[in-house]
């Protein structure tokens, strides 16, 4: 992909469900089955929008990730043993962080793990969604471990 400037960006696909909190993404990776589509649908839910589930387009643009609809299900969300069905999407938002689900974490974490995606350092979070509260968990983790952004 090219910029009008003449700057390339680089694009990839992320194996994770991704979702609109505000002005930032917050992506969710696992392995099949571990509830990727179940939080996120439990934070659109709470007024978080779709970009991606199962696939997430990730474009570098001046070191800032920023996370989009994959091209090919776009706006489609597959849920369990129900379906899949077409959701309301965001427009790409930076990505400020990613809950790794099925990993197992620190319960009072003092660092959080960091990532490089195409060379820029995104926060990982181990996190087991678990029965209470899972979404409210997902956004206070967001909150107080994802990047800001201005």
């Amino acid at each position: 992909m090219s910029l009008n400037d003449g700057r390339q960006m680089t694009q990839t696909i992320l194996s994770a469900s991704a979702v609109a909190i505000g002005d930032v993404a917050l992506a969710i990776e696992g392995p099949p089955g571990c509830g990727k589509s179940s939080l996120a649908l439990a934070l659109i839910d709470r007024g978080a929008r779709l970009i991606g589930d199962d696939g997430v387009s990730i474009t570098n643009d001046n070191d800032r990730l920023i996370a989009g609809p994959p091209p090919n299900i776009e706006g489609m969300v597959e849920l369990r043993g129900i379906g899949l069905f077409q959701m309301p999407l965001s427009r790409p938002r930076p990505l400020s962080l990613i809950l790794s689900l099925a990993v197992h974490g620190e319960r009072l974490p003092e660092s959080i793990p960091q990532r490089d995606i195409q060379g820029v350092l995104i926060p990982c979070l181990p996190f087991e969604p678990g029965t209470l509260a899972p979404a409210v968990r997902a956004e206070m983790a967001l909150t107080k471990h994802g990047l800001q952004f201005q």
